[in-house]
């Protein structure tokens, strides 16, 4: 059985335990919460605390998960320390998720492929030391490529969240890269108007 996977596409845009239940009753059985690089905000852990919450999705089980869309700016910690502080920020909320995705996209990486593969092996590492299951959401357009080289394989053996906007819920396009042959989850569409005045949220497929 597939299920629609609604995603918050804005970190700081908070949705109540009713705008759950009424995106469930929209046939919405699964959501994505982006966590802070940093860890500050709340309402990540209040989502997804929400999410898990009397009759809307906790059902599914672990149908809750995060992703974390990293800093690489100058003033930002290491790609441990984000994990970390991103981690015990929803955990101290009280919040829990399934998986946790890390964001690899191509704004503000560096050139360095190998330092890139690094920064990404060292989220891995701190995921794993702190209990979290791992995922990693990106794409084979331009970001894999161009972050840490296509055929990089250092963390194929985590599920992908695989990010092509064709509009079409299906896995038919995919192209194996990386070391992966099939992704988990697939992202069809971005920016939509959600229902239950959710706001924006982006789309996606999940067998």
């Amino acid at each position: 059985m597939s299920h629609d996977v609604i995603t918050n596409f804005g970190h700081l845009q908070a949705i109540s335990t009713s705008g759950f239940q009424c995106l469930r009753s929209n046939n919405y059985a699964f959501y994505i919460g982006r966590v802070g690089a940093t860890g500050r905000s709340t309402r990540p852990a209040s989502n997804i605390k929400n999410a898990h919450s009397g009759g809307t999705l906790h059902e599914l089980n672990s149908n809750v998960d995060a992703y974390l869309f990293p800093c690489h700016s100058s003033c930002c910690g290491s790609a441990k320390q984000q994990v970390s502080d991103s981690v015990n920020a929803f955990r101290n909320g009280g919040a829990k998720c399934g998986t946790l995705w890390l964001d690899v996209e191509i704004y503000n990486w560096g050139s360095n492929l190998a330092t890139n593969q690094q920064f990404i092996l060292d989220m891995v590492s701190q995921c794993k030391s702190m209990g979290v299951t791992v995922g990693i959401y990106t794409n084979n357009n331009n970001n894999w490529q161009n972050v840490v080289g296509i055929d990089w394989a250092g963390v194929s053996s985590y599920p992908i969240w695989w990010a092509n906007y064709n509009g079409v819920a299906n896995f038919n396009n995919f192209k194996p890269f990386g070391g992966w042959s099939k992704p988990a989850i697939h992202q069809y569409s971005g920016d939509v108007k959600g229902p239950c005045s959710v706001g924006n949220v982006d789309m996606n497929w999940y067998p």
